[in-house]
């Protein structure tokens, strides 16, 4: 027995071996890095570009290199030139960041250029950084949008390398403007050794310099620990070459003459002045190393040019180690190698629990406009992340496999492209805007044939029946729908992507008629309700619709990761929308709202179970934009990256009351605002919710007075003590306290923009908390359907920016004014705020509502497909299935199914599953506790012929073979900073998650190891590792 254990001991180490997701390599990474000189200063030269995937031209002009007459650039030509040049020389080395482009280079090359790519990836030469779709925006991104950017840009790269070497293990944030904790949290969860970005306010970085701090560990979680601590270092002059060094040929920089017998022979000079600027450097930083950018936007599109005076560079300044003062190494080095370095200096390091933002280029510039700038793109976005989740999902549940794969990856590229740092945050050119918003799109309808597809597959009952068309209504928000509107006989399904029951109102624009619903069994729905669609909507522009009022229903349990369908019948009844009522309240069993009759405003919302009164009102204003000439900071203009209020004040939109019309009725009961000829809102409480919804519709804003202008709605909270604190969260996962006219790491001077530099982005809420000593934890919550700006200028006030219309640029690049316009004028934005009154420690707290809301209804609500029919109610169902769930066993509800999505490629039958817990430690006295998920039987593929492992957040490596560097920290005792281990003994029908914890798996069919498991691992090391687990 005893030989037979060390026989499988044996057996078992090898196994373990074996079971690595790719071929090991020792050449790439760390191992490839040239070694530091001791007693010398180390520069390490970083040659790289930076390809924005669409700014001043759009993605594929970039690529192409097409409309040079806007900015010079063709990436495909970077990509050429770079691979031609990186052989002559194998000390050479190159970084490359966007998959989307590399991708886009790989398929049009032959094989033998692709051998070449993997042989400079495996000598370290060639080293893919970050390694996501795009280099993604921090501010105004959603972390589950964040995620899948990156797990989809890991995947591209598992398909074009074989080997462990292509995997990204730095992140390179080098142009966001602003920085988020939540980001650095997840690429630590992604298992990165490190950070690099370039943006960061002056005033902190002058600070920085001063104490040798542009280099840190942050600590980005509070709820993760040191697992989430991430070295991270602030570059010295954003991401270009020191100045007069640029090699490129889009520069103007003296080349390196190292002709003896030429006249303009240069090589003492230009050493002399490198040297210097080194030296410069040197005296802000802590170690022995330094990392120089040599690259800059587009650049290398002729890699000789910068390689032949980076060559001599290098020789001329290392030729001087042999003089007296000679102390600099210069060497080719990767972020990678750099950081490397650094960690082996063993230096102590101090640390940041904060953020940064807002982003400041100097005094009077606050890169907080963009957290608003063009809103409908931002809502778009947010739409299409609910549907690519839904289509995700649908793939998996109706096991579409190769059916439309290509359809899926074209939402799951597009959603990345999306990311982009000049994408989702509106600075980008407006023809730019418009491509981005084509490509979604057209991605959403590719995906609508995946969910057409699936949902037939599902819900078909006899072979014979026909297939059915499930339609999106993508004009909702303004409520227009064909399908609803023309039909007389159409099904309403809801699909529902949460791990939970959901019970939404549906809400359809119809005509002025009478309709029958029927539920899932045929039974005639007793409590439906028409309800007016305010005026000034049915006259926004390019609105196409005869629906004058909505049908609302309310669809009662719609099982998770199911659908339940409705059938709706317009009857020949005649029905004119209702009318309203002179009231100034609205209340349903749990809420009461009241306006003020002089003002027609929101003056108290009244929670009834406990008999509380809250005073607060609600209104619309606007700053004026600043104009300016931008040839000096003080002259800085408002535009799509700078907020710069006029005077630092709002005005009233209007001087006279808004106009008022109240709805009352069995479901819903409504309060219609006008406020004047382009804004109007509408206040809402559904039966049953004690959360209010306000619809707000702004535009088109005039601007025939030549002014700009920046709305927003303001809310102020009576008799609240809110200390100049309030509160965001971090691309919707983690909240952040937030401190008026206050940073935590440095002295803030507050005296040049008051309002601007207290605006933060706000991905989806934002938060006052009442800190006066009878509040009872009282908090106030405003849930946003789409990023945008946000702050408390006053103390008990929230504002939040709505829509932006400027008439100057603000000369950070893209060179026009945000005034964006449609249908021959200026665009009109429409949207939804959820309000809502709670206590931060009592059960169910507030803080646990919200999160619940802000998932359910503005990040993965239900979709709605509807079907024109000519069957009735009950063929139909002898047809088709009307009530279906995916979901095999119970989710506890503080639990989040992240991710389900086929991930075998087009013959595969993997699938990747994200689990969250996602409330924070301090969040619900209650539910801030571990939760237990059955990842096994979770829905019916996932049985006992898979296999279930674990892997870092991104998909990308198996959890256990994750090593990440650790560095020392101020003032703490030298503890793991290691992520949290798989435990070989855990039941994959329980796995445990803490608060705030993500946990990614990949789950493979047995039958299917062999052939599918590409990039990952092979049955026999399954079969070993199970059957070492079982025994040793």
């Amino acid at each position: 027995m005893g030989a037979l254990k060390i026989g499988l001991a044996l057996f078992c180490a090898t196994a373990l071996v074996n079971s690595s997701p790719l071929p090991k390599a020792e050449t790439c990474g760390y191992a490839s890095c040239q070694v530091p000189i001791e007693g010398m200063t180390n520069v390490h030269l970083i040659a790289h570009t930076h390809d924005d995937v669409g700014w001043l031209k759009t993605e594929d002009q970039y690529y192409y290199g097409h409309r040079n007459n806007i900015q010079l650039a063709g990436v495909q030509y970077i990509i050429d030139s770079v691979i031609s040049e990186l052989p002559k020389d194998p000390s050479r080395k190159f970084i490359y960041v966007e998959t989307a482009y590399f991708r886009q280079w790989w398929d049009h090359q032959p094989q033998e250029i692709r051998e070449k790519v993997e042989g400079l990836i495996e000598s370290g030469q060639l080293e893919i950084i970050s390694g996501g779709w795009a280099m993604h925006d921090e501010a105004v991104t959603h972390y589950q949008s964040i995620i899948d950017q990156f797990t989809w840009g890991f995947r591209t790269i598992d398909d074009m390398f074989n080997t462990t070497c292509a995997r990204p293990k730095i992140g390179w944030q080098i142009d966001p403007f602003g920085h988020a904790r939540e980001t650095a949290s997840m690429m630590a969860m992604m298992g990165f050794d490190g950070l690099f970005f370039a943006r960061l306010d002056e005033a902190d970085k002058r600070n920085r310099f001063e104490k040798k701090e542009l280099e840190l560990v942050w600590k980005a979680s509070v709820n993760h620990g040191p697992s989430s601590y991430l070295f991270t270092s602030a570059n010295h002059d954003f991401y270009y070459p020191p100045a007069g060094f640029c090699f490129d040929i889009l520069c103007r920089d003296d080349p390196i003459i190292d002709d003896l017998y030429s006249p303009d022979y240069n090589v003492d000079a230009r050493v002399d002045g490198f040297i210097e600027y080194i030296e410069r450097q040197s005296s802000y930083m802590k170690t022995n190393n330094i990392l120089v950018t040599m690259g800059t936007d587009f650049s290398y599109q002729q890699a000789s040019y910068w390689y032949d005076n980076l060559d001599r560079l290098i020789k001329y300044v290392n030729e001087r180690q042999t003089t007296a003062d000679g102390k600099i190494n210069l060497m080719y080095s990767t972020p990678s190698c750099y950081l490397k370095a650094v960690q082996n200096a063993g230096q102590t390091w101090t640390t940041k629990d904060d953020d940064f933002f807002p982003y400041a280029s100097d005094d009077y510039s606050y890169w907080t406009g963009y957290f608003t700038s063009r809103p409908t793109l931002k809502f778009m976005e947010r739409k299409g992340n609910n549907f690519l989740q839904i289509c995700k999902q649908l793939s998996v549940l109706a096991d579409l496999r190769e059916e439309k794969w290509e359809d899926l990856a074209s939402l799951r590229e597009a959603m990345g492209i999306m990311q982009h740092h000049d994408a989702i945050t509106g600075t980008e050119k407006q023809h730019v805007a418009e491509d981005y918003a084509f490509r979604l799109h057209r991605s959403m309808e590719h995906c609508h044939e995946t969910t057409k597809n699936a949902l037939n597959k599902l819900a078909m009952k006899v072979e014979a029946a026909e297939n059915l068309e499930f339609r999106s209504c993508l004009y909702s928000n303004i409520s227009q729908c064909d399908v609803s509107e023309i039909s007389d006989r159409f099904v309403v399904t809801l699909y529902n992507p949460l791990a939970q029951a959901a019970s939404p109102f549906v809400r359809l624009p119809v005509r002025e008629f009478a309709y029958q619903v029927r539920d899932e069994i045929g039974a005639v729905l007793s409590n439906t309700q028409m309800i007016k669609i305010p005026t000034p909507v049915l006259t926004i522009p390019g609105r196409s619709s005869q629906a004058t009022q909505e049908l609302v229903f309310q669809a009662m349990d719609v099982p998770p990761l199911g659908f339940k369908s409705y059938h709706i019948t317009r009857t020949t009844t005649p029905l004119q929308p209702p009318s309203s009522v002179n009231e100034f309240t609205i209340a349903n069993e749990d809420i009461e709202i009241t306006f003020d009759q002089d003002t027609n405003t929101l003056s108290s919302v009244r929670d009834i179970a406990a008999d509380k009164i809250y005073s607060i009102t609600q209104d619309f204003q606007f700053y004026k934009a600043r104009a300016g000439t931008n040839l000096q900071p003080s002259t800085r203009a408002s535009g799509a990256y700078i907020f710069r209020p006029l005077d630092h004040k709002k005005f009233p939109v209007s001087n006279s009351p808004p106009t008022l019309e109240t709805y009352k009725g069995d479901l819903v009961n409504e309060i219609h605002q006008t406020w004047n000829e382009w804004i109007s809102s509408v206040t809402r409480i559904y039966k049953g919710s004690k959360a209010i919804e306000l619809e707000w519709t702004v535009g088109p804003i005039p601007v025939t007075d030549l002014q700009g202008k920046e709305v927003v709605t303001h809310m102020k909270l009576d008799g609240w003590e809110t200390l100049g604190k309030f509160y965001t969260d971090s691309n919707g996962r983690e909240v952040l306290e937030r401190n008026r006219d206050l940073r935590p790491t440095w002295d803030f001077n507050p005296e040049f923009e008051p309002v601007a530099q207290n605006y933060y982005p706000i991905t989806t809420t934002i938060s006052l908390r009442n800190h006066a000593a009878d509040n009872n934890n009282e908090e106030f919550v405003v849930i946003t359907d789409r990023a945008q700006g946000g702050s408390s200028i006053e103390n008990g006030t929230l504002e939040l920016m709505l829509h932006r219309r400027l008439l100057f640029d603000d000369d950070k690049g893209v060179g026009e004014a945000l005034n964006e316009e449609a249908f021959a004028d200026g665009l009109v934005a429409r949207g939804k705020h959820i309000l809502l009154f709670g206590q931060t420690q009592d059960h169910p707290t507030s803080l646990y509502k919200q999160r619940q809301l802000t998932r359910d209804n503005m990040v993965l609500a239900p979709w709605v497909f509807l079907t024109p029919t000519t069957l009735a109610a009950t063929d139909y169902q002898s047809k088709y299935n009307t009530l279906y769930s995916g979901l095999m066993k119970e989710v506890p509800p503080n639990v989040n199914l992240l991710t389900l999505e086929p991930w075998g490629g087009p013959d595969g039958d993997q699938i990747l599953v994200r689990v969250e817990h996602f409330l924070e430690q301090s969040d619900d006295p209650e539910l801030s506790t571990p939760a237990f998920v059955p990842i096994m039987g979770l829905i019916e593929r996932i049985n006992d012929n898979y296999f279930v492992r674990e892997t870092t957040l991104g998909g990308n490596q198996w959890l256990e073979d994750n090593v990440r560097l650790e560095f020392k920290v101020e003032g703490e005792d030298e503890v793991s900073q290691q992520l949290p281990r798989p435990d070989p003994s855990e039941d994959a029908t329980n796995i445990t998650l803490n608060p705030m914890q993500i946990r990614t798996f990949i789950i493979q069919s047995r039958s299917g190891a062999i052939s599918n498991f590409p990039n990952l691992i092979s049955l026999a090391a399954l079969l070993a590792l199970a059957l070492c687990r079982a025994f040793l």
